[in-house]
């Protein structure tokens, strides 16, 4: 059975504003009957004072002991008419006028009130009752309203109140469901327009009427997303169109070696030669295909580096003498100046082929007889190691770049060293995979420095082993 769709968002947004509105509304009704009671009470009360200052003034002895009333004859029927009542001390009533009849009410000092509410004939009443003198004799005079005309003005308020409430909640529901379609008018656009971008689009940009509110930032973190999109599908179609240019040669030179060794009947000896030069193309090509894997496996995130305190200056020595036959080769001469107790916390073979591979490209385009300085030193808190050479140094506007795979500034000429423009973009990754940084520079005296710093103490829970969470190289 399948499950019932959810509501939309408008639907939500709606339904949220009624409830609180309710809420709000009963919290409202609430106090607002609550404060219209006891503004009615305090009248009611306010009345009840005036009617016993009255009585206290319109009150009169009689000979025979009773008491009559003086003043003016005054309404003793009808819901508004108040009732008077008049005890002796000892209990017994003197004066009564008014439909109002209880127990005779406690005898109190002389000056005192206090306000009751009692039930007579099935009525709610509301006295106050007092110590008074009439002549020359004290007694009780006890003051009553019935509450029934309070009632029912009370009843009528919380009627209009009762009956008022759905309407409004109803009104507002309606309110609330055209004003959150208009606030998601601009998501519906959103949407909208971002499905019309596709792969081949992604050059389009979205637009916000406002980009400083929540839809025009909104709007913001999707252009930025597709924007890395639109990079990530660049280097994609880059990186393939190079790897493919990549293997295009080798095999072109095998194909061509193997068609013109069939060509005619040949010597074994020219067969061998034929055959070792095919070698040569298939391991050329075995050699880039192990890096375009492991370029791969970067980019997923299945490298693990083995970290491990390491002494920067050592690893450079070592990669310095990997290489010093290159360097005999073409009669240059490698210099290492290195300062003691620049300990990295490192993958060591990681970090070793990095160096490797700057080290190769400094003596790779350095003119033969020329000197390649290789420093280690501290800056701040990290490893400084630059590698400084006599060639032709690398432009301005290529020195970001550099660092790209498959890049180079002169096609042919980085052909003829053998290169496939992944030795730099490898050196960026590990260096990258460290928290390090790697950068280059013109040399003081012409030709290229390249600088690679690494930090030289690790955060808390870094050595061992760790899984590399990003992408390999600086643009693939």
């Amino acid at each position: 059975m399948s499950a019932s769709p959810a509501p939309s968002l408008r639907a939500r947004l709606t339904t949220w504003y009624a409830v609180a509105l309710t809420a709000l509304l009963l919290v409202y009704a609430t106090a607002t009957y609550l404060a219209v009671r006891h503004q009615f009470r305090e009248q009611l009360d306010q009345q009840l004072h005036e009617d016993l200052e009255t009585a206290q003034e319109a009150l009169r002895p009689t000979p025979s002991g009773a008491v009559e009333w003086s003043g003016p004859r005054h309404q003793s029927d009808g819901d508004d008419a108040p009732s008077y009542e008049v005890w002796s001390t000892d209990g017994q009533r003197l004066h009564r006028s008014g439909s109002f009849s209880a127990l005779p009410p406690a005898v109190s000092a002389v000056g005192s009130a206090r306000y009751d509410t009692a039930v007579a004939r099935g009525e709610e009443w509301r006295s106050l009752t007092a110590s008074t003198t009439v002549g020359d004799r004290h007694v009780v005079l006890r003051v009553a309203r019935s509450e029934e005309q309070l009632q029912h003005q009370l009843g009528e308020v919380l009627m209009v109140l009762m009956l008022g409430l759905p309407l409004v909640v109803a009104l507002a529901g309606v309110a609330g469901f055209v004003l959150a379609k208009r606030a998601l008018a601009p998501m519906d656009h959103l949407a909208s327009a971002t499905r019309r971008i596709t792969a081949e689009r992604l050059h389009e940009r979205l637009t916000a009427p406002n980009p400083t509110d929540e839809i025009g930032r909104l709007t913001g973190v999707i252009n930025e997303m597709i924007g890395r999109l639109e990079a990530s599908f660049d280097q994609l179609r880059r990186f393939t169109a190079d790897a493919s240019h990549e293997l295009r040669t080798p095999l072109a030179v095998v194909k061509g070696i193997g068609e013109a060794a069939l060509g005619r009947r040949r010597q074994d000896n020219e067969y061998e030669e034929a055959i070792g030069s095919m070698l040569e193309e298939v391991d050329r090509m075995s050699s880039l295909v192990d890096t375009l894997l492991r370029l791969s496996h970067g980019d997923a995130g299945t490298i693990r580096l083995n970290r491990a305190p390491s002494d920067l200056g050592q690893l450079v020595r070592e990669a310095t003498a990997s290489l010093g036959i290159l360097a005999e080769e073409r009669r240059q001469r490698v210099t290492v100046d290195v300062a003691e107790g620049v300990v990295v916390p490192v993958d060591r073979m990681v970090v070793r082929e990095a160096v490797t591979n700057v080290l190769d490209n400094a003596i790779k385009y350095s003119p033969p007889g020329s000197t390649v300085a290789v420093r280690v030193s501290r800056e701040d808190h990290h490893g400084l190691l630059t590698v400084t050479d006599a060639g032709p140094g690398i432009p301005a506007e290529h020195r970001e770049r550099i660092f790209h795979r498959f890049f180079r500034i002169d096609e042919a000429r980085s052909r003829d060293h053998g290169g496939a423009g992944l030795g730099l973009a490898i050196a960026k990754w590990a260096v990258d995979m460290h928290g390090g940084e790697i950068g280059v520079n013109e040399a003081p005296g012409g030709g290229a420095e390249f600088r690679i710093l690494l930090p030289l103490e690790a955060a808390p829970g870094t050595h061992g082993t760790q899984r590399i969470p990003t992408g390999v190289g600086g643009e693939s």
